[in-house]
């Protein structure tokens, strides 16, 4: 019995005799659901930061920079992905991840007026490069180095966000369930990857992606804990 490609005839077949699915038939199943949840979760998990800075018509506090790096890598995980013919449970999430990332960098853009054509030159060597990398007609080994360049790109595209929170000691307008979601959903593709039998170079993106994404919601818990005490006070 299979919907949407997951295999549930292992598991109803045990608790039809009244026996517990074994371990080699419940974490394929369970890998398999996750990774589906992932890519329905996906689907929102920038919408609170997309909303909080339409909603403040600011962006205090973010950087630029690493909002971009982050459609780069995003970029170029999906090509990666998309070329080793990955089961979309195992990737899916990319795609919708990608679109809200290009999203909310035009919001950026948008607050950030007037922008100089330095700023500018960057969206449009995009737009000239990425629809030949998504259709993966680059060389296999130029393709391989690509995505190793990814893990350092996503670390990257943290590093000015991290330190700009340090540097004010704010997290300006970061949103918290973004950056929640954003660790959480990393958490689960290191098992979902793992289990898929993805290739080590995935594997290694997602952890990258934890360490990253729980620093970053560590500074927004510890830093609106003084915000919240000096409310109190007034």
């Amino acid at each position: 019995m299979e919907i949407f490609g997951i295999d549930f005839s292992c598991a109803f077949g045990s608790l039809r005799d009244g026996k517990i699915p074994e371990k080699d038939c419940l974490l394929p199943l369970l890998s398999k659901i996750l990774g589906y949840g992932i890519v329905a979760a996906s689907t929102t998990v920038k919408l609170p930061q997309i909303m909080k800075i339409l909603k403040h018509r600011s962006i205090r506090g973010l950087s630029m920079v690493a909002f971009e790096l982050e459609v780069v890598g995003y970029t170029i995980a999906l090509a990666y992905c998309l070329h080793k013919k990955l089961p979309f449970s195992a990737y899916g999430e990319l795609a919708f991840l990608l679109i809200q990332a290009m999203i909310l960098v035009a919001i950026m853009y948008y607050f950030s007026q007037p922008m100089g054509i330095k700023t500018w030159i960057r969206p449009l060597i995009y737009c000239a490069v990425a629809p030949t990398i998504l259709a993966g007609q680059i060389d296999p080994v130029l393709f391989e180095a690509l995505y190793a360049s990814q893990h350092a790109i996503f670390f990257f595209a943290r590093v000015p966000q991290i330190w700009e929170n340090f540097h004010n000691k704010s997290t300006g307008e970061l949103s918290f369930l973004t950056s929640l979601m954003n660790s959480a959903g990393s958490m689960v593709r290191v098992f979902t990857s793992i289990q898929e039998k993805a290739p080590t170079s995935v594997v290694l993106g997602s952890v990258i992606g934890i360490v990253m994404n729980g620093t970053i919601l560590s500074q927004i818990i510890f830093y609106s804990k003084p915000q919240a005490a000096e409310k109190k006070m007034k």
